[in-house]
């Protein structure tokens, strides 16, 4: 008997733009069904250099990311062929030498800065969504965020925002917009968008016979 294709959701977006928020939505929405989270930035490059000039590596370019292994990754788990996942250690710049075991699931959230950059990690989406908020409140969300739970210092997440992470978001990341199947304005505040999501996921489940 031939195996159902999990549904992929594919959820972008700028760095803090509340990509996370809205997977976790959907997440929780199907908390009782078979389902799992896949994140790109797991899939950092191991990189051998020193750890001053890993600082300097711009982790915000597509070329910072392994995605030939995410999308064999992304592949295997529609095929229904469990993965190890990398784990990437923020703290040193690097992939750690952990994994995790991801079994496959009929419901898969990729989410990810540049998952919309590359067309055959679009081809395997059933959905596409960009979490679309603007650059102020964007900026603010990162400094909080990087400063309470990566431990850097102020001067820091400034300079890498306005040295790589906006100026990559304008040449890769916003232009990607116009491969998304929905927008989302203001991340998981917007339960309306949020709704809708959980509505066309429904449908594809029951046509999939995936039902909950």
């Amino acid at each position: 008997m031939q195996q159902k294709k999990p549904i992929v959701i594919g959820v972008t977006g700028g760095s803090a733009s509340g990509k996370t928020s809205v997977s976790r939505a959907i997440f929780d929405h199907f908390s009782g069904h078979s389902l799992l989270l896949l994140a790109q930035d797991a899939y950092y490059k191991k990189s051998d250099m020193p750890f001053s000039e890993r600082k300097k590596i711009n982790y915000d370019h597509p070329l910072a990311f392994d995605t030939p292994l995410l999308k064999d990754h992304l592949n295997r788990l529609i095929h229904r062929q469990a993965v190890d996942q990398p784990v990437y250690d923020y703290t040193i710049h690097n992939r750690s030498d952990r994994t995790v075991h991801l079994a496959p699931k009929d419901v898969i959230i990729l989410e990810g800065i540049l998952i919309l950059d590359d067309a055959e990690l679009r081809d395997m989406m059933d959905i596409k969504v960009f979490v679309d908020t603007d650059d102020d409140i964007r900026v603010i969300r990162r400094i909080k965020r990087d400063m309470v739970s990566r431990g850097r210092s102020l001067d820091s997440i400034i300079n890498q925002y306005l040295k790589t992470v906006k100026p990559m978001y304008h040449q890769f990341v916003e232009p990607s917009k116009r491969y998304a199947d929905l927008i989302v304005p203001e991340g998981g505040q917007n339960q309306v968008a949020i709704d809708l999501l959980v509505t066309k996921i429904k449908a594809i489940l029951a046509e999939r016979g995936l039902q909950e």
